[in-house]
C-alpha cells in the first residue's frame, strides 16, 4: 500500500510538473508575442531609414508569431518580407520625413538571401537614389562579398579599420553520398531524361558527370560576373582589376583598399555616427560641441514597414494581384511550400474582374511534376483572361519554371537560376540493410505479377524491401520519358520554341537569368517592381492597388496550427546551424519519391 500511495503521489508530482512547465513556456510564447506587437512608430523630420538584415529574407513573411521566434533563447526576431522591404524603400523615397538611408550592415548574415535577392533590393536602393536622397553603407565587423555587392550601391562606403574584406570568387561544393548508401545497404533507383538533370548524382555516383560540371562553371561564371560588373560600374573599378586582386587571394588592409577605391574612408563607428549627425543636421555641422547633443533620429525599416500605408484612391478599381509561390513543389500549401491549392488561389483569382492583371511572384526549386501541371493548367486559363507576369526570384527552375513558362512575360534578375528543364524518378531500395544488417526478412503473398511493385516497407522510411525488375524500372523510363514531352510540350505552347530549339537548351540544363535571357527562357531582367509595372501597362492601368495572395491565415489560426511544426524547425535550424540545409536536402531526397521536377541543388548564399 505504501509503494502504491508512493508511486501514486509520484505520478501526480510529476503531473504537476510538466504542467507547470508547459505554463512556464506558454507564458515565455506570450511574453515574446507581446514584446512583437506593433508599437507607435513616429517619423520625425530628417530621419534615416535603417536597413540592418540580421535574419532570412523570404518572399513573404507571415503573421504567424512562432516565425519570428528564437524558441532556444524565447526572443523575438523580426523576419523581412521582400515585398515589405521593396515597398518601404520605394515609399521612403517619396516620404518627405526621410533624409536618406543607412546601410548599416554590422551584422548582415550569410542567409539573409541568395544573390537574387540582393540584386532586387540593390536596384530598388539605386531607384531610391533618383529622389536625390543619399545612401551611406557601414560595417563595423567587415563585408562579406555579396554584403560588400549590395554596399556598392551606396554613395559612399565606410568600414572598420580592422575588418578585412576578402574577395575571393564564387564556387560550388556538392557532397555525394553512393559509398554512404552503400555502406548501410540502401541501393538509389534512378529514371531521368536529360544528361543535365543532375539532381540524383549526389546518390548515385561518387564524382560529378562533365555535363554537371559544364553548367555549374557556366552558371558560376554568369553570376560572378554580374557581382564584379555590379562593383566596377559603382566604384569605377576595372573588372579586370577587381579579377586580378581576386585571384591574388591576398587579405589586403583597410586603408589599403580604400587606395585601390573599394572604400571612401576607414572609419570606426562613433566617426560613422558622426557624420551621419551631419548629414542630417547640417546647421549644426560647424559647431562639435552642438553637434554632439543633437540627436540622430533613425527608424528601422523592419518598423517602417509596419506603419500603414495610405489609403488608396477609393475612385481607382484596377487591382494587380501577386500571387506568391514560394518553396518546394508537393502536395502540401503553406507559408513556404507550394500544393495543388495554389492552383485554387488561380482559379479564384481568375474568376475576380476586380482584378485586371496578375505578378506570380516565383521562388521555388520545383518538386512534384504532378502538382506543377496541376498548376501550370491554371496558370494557362488565367493568360487567356487577364495578362500574367511572371517574377522570379533567386530560383525558378524545373518545376518552378514548369509553373511560369504560361506567362505573357517572364522576368528574371541576372543572377536567378531557373531553366533545369527536366525531370526523373529517385526511389530507394533497402534490401541489403533490411535483410543482411537488420535481419528482417520478408514473405509476399500477391494477386498478379507486380502487385508488389516498389516492394514493403519494414522500416518508418520509405525504402522498399526489393530493387526494381528489368522491366518495372523500362516501364518508368517510359513514364519519364512522357514526362519530360509534356514539360517540353507545355514551355514550347508558353514560350514559341520548336521542340529542337527548346530540347538543345533542356535536358535539365540549369541556366542564370542573364543567360536564359539570351536563349529565351526569360524576356526581361529585372525585380518584382519591373513585372508590376508590365502587368499595370498591360492591363492599361494608371493607378492602381495591390493584393496578395494566398490569403495569410488568422495569426492566431496560424498559431496553432504550426505550434509543433514550427517549434521543431526552429529548434532544428538553431542546433544544426550550417548544417540544417544538408540535412534537410537528405531528408527531402528521402521523402520525395516519385517523379520529379526539381533543379539539381539547394542554394546556400555565401
Amino acid at each position: 500500500m505504501k509503494s502504491f500511495l508512493k508511486y501514486t503521489l509520484a505520478t501526480i508530482v510529476g503531473i504537476l510538473l510538466v504542467n507547470m512547465f508547459m505554463f512556464l513556456i506558454f507564458v515565455g510564447l506570450i511574453g515574446a508575442i507581446a514584446a512583437m506587437s506593433d508599437k507607435s512608430i513616429e517619423v520625425k523630420d530628417n530621419s534615416l531609414l535603417v536597413i540592418r538584415l540580421e535574419n532570412e529574407i523570404l518572399d513573404r513573411v507571415t503573421d504567424n508569431p512562432l516565425e519570428n521566434i528564437d524558441f532556444l533563447t524565447m526572443t523575438p526576431k523580426k523576419s523581412l518580407g521582400m515585398n515589405k522591404i521593396l515597398s518601404s524603400i520605394k515609399r521612403a523615397a517619396k516620404d518627405n520625413r526621410i533624409i536618406g538611408i543607412y546601410l548599416d550592415l554590422t551584422d548582415i548574415q550569410g542567409n539573409f538571401g541568395a544573390l537574387a535577392f540582393t540584386e532586387e533590393i540593390r536596384n530598388a536602393l539605386q531607384k531610391f537614389k533618383e529622389s536625390g536622397k543619399f545612401i551611406y553603407s557601414y560595417s563595423n565587423l567587415g563585408y562579406s562579398q555579396k554584403s560588400y555587392y549590395l554596399a556598392t550601391v551606396a554613395d559612399k562606403i565606410y568600414v572598420n579599420p580592422e575588418t578585412p574584406l576578402l574577395l575571393s570568387g564564387m564556387s560550388s561544393s556538392i557532397s555525394f553520398y553512393k559509398e554512404t548508401l552503400a555502406k548501410l545497404g540502401i541501393q538509389p533507383e534512378v529514371v531521368k531524361v536529360g544528361k543535365f538533370k543532375s539532381a540524383v548524382e549526389p546518390f548515385i555516383s561518387n564524382e560529378m558527370s562533365e555535363a554537371n560540371r559544364e553548367q555549374v562553371k557556366k552558371y558560376l561564371d554568369s553570376s560572378w560576373g554580374t557581382l564584379v560588373k555590379g562593383i566596377s560600374e559603382s566604384r569605377n573599378i576595372p573588372a579586370d582589376s577587381i579579377n586580378a586582386l581576386t585571384n591574388r587571394f591576398n587579405i589586403y588592409t583597410c586603408e589599403q583598399l580604400k587606395d585601390y577605391g573599394y572604400f571612401d574612408d576607414v572609419i570606426y563607428e562613433d566617426q560613422m555616427l558622426t557624420i551621419l549627425k551631419k548629414k542630417c543636421h547640417p546647421e549644426a555641422a560647424g559647431d562639435s560641441s552642438r553637434l554632439n547633443h543633437s540627436k540622430l533620429n533613425q527608424v528601422l525599416l523592419s518598423d517602417y514597414q509596419n506603419i500603414p500605408l495610405p489609403e488608396t484612391d477609393k475612385l481607382n478599381k484596377g487591382k494587380i494581384a501577386v500571387i506568391y509561390a514560394q518553396g518546394e513543389i508537393g502536395m502540401e500549401q503553406s507559408a513556404n511550400s507550394i500544393g495543388p491549392d495554389l492552383a485554387k488561389t488561380i482559379r479564384k483569382v481568375r474568376e475576380n474582374d476586380k482584378i485586371k492583371a496578375v505578378v506570380l511572384r516565383v521562388n521555388s526549386p520545383g518538386g512534384s511534376a504532378l502538382t506543377s501541371d496541376i498548376i501550370w493548367r491554371e496558370t494557362e486559363l488565367l493568360r487567356k483572361t487577364k495578362p500574367l507576369i511572371v517574377s522570379m526570384g533567386n530560383v525558378a527552375a524545373s518545376g518552378g519554371y514548369y509553373i511560369s513558362c504560361a506567362a505573357d512575360t517572364i522576368v528574371a534578375e541576372p543572377t536567378t537560376l531557373t531553366g533545369s528543364i527536366g525531370i526523373f524518378g529517385l526511389f530507394f531500395s533497402g534490401e541489403k540493410l533490411i535483410k543482411d544488417k537488420i535481419g528482417i526478412t520478408t514473405e509476399v503473398v500477391k494477386t498478379n505479377t507486380h502487385s508488389d511493385f516498389g516492394g514493403s516497407y519494414p522500416l518508418p522510411l520509405p525504402i522498399s524491401s526489393r530493387p526494381l525488375t528489368p522491366y518495372e524500372r523500362n516501364v518508368l523510363q517510359n513514364y519519364v520519358n512522357r514526362g519530360y514531352e509534356t514539360f517540353l510540350n507545355r514551355v514550347m505552347e508558353g514560350r514559341g520554341f520548336t521542340r529542337d530549339e527548346l530540347h538543345a537548351i533542356a535536358q535539365g540544363r540549369v541556366w542564370t537569368g542573364a543567360d536564359a535571357l539570351k536563349i529565351g527562357l526569360v524576356d526581361v531582367l529585372g525585380g518584382l517592381e519591373d513585372a508590376l509595372q508590365i502587368a499595370a501597362v498591360k492591363a492599361g492601368l494608371e493607378n492602381y492597388s495591390l493584393t496578395e495572395y494566398p490569403v495569410l491565415k488568422n495569426p492566431i489560426e496560424e498559431f496553432f496550427n504550426g505550434l509543433t511544426g514550427s517549434v521543431k524547425t526552429r529548434l532544428l535550424k538553431e542546433e544544426l546551424g550550417d548544417f540544417y540545409p544538408t540535412w534537410n536536402q537528405i531528408k527531402n531526397r528521402i521523402q520525395q519519391q516519385g517523379l520529379m521536377a526539381r533543379i539539381p541543388y539547394d542554394l546556400v548564399p555565401n
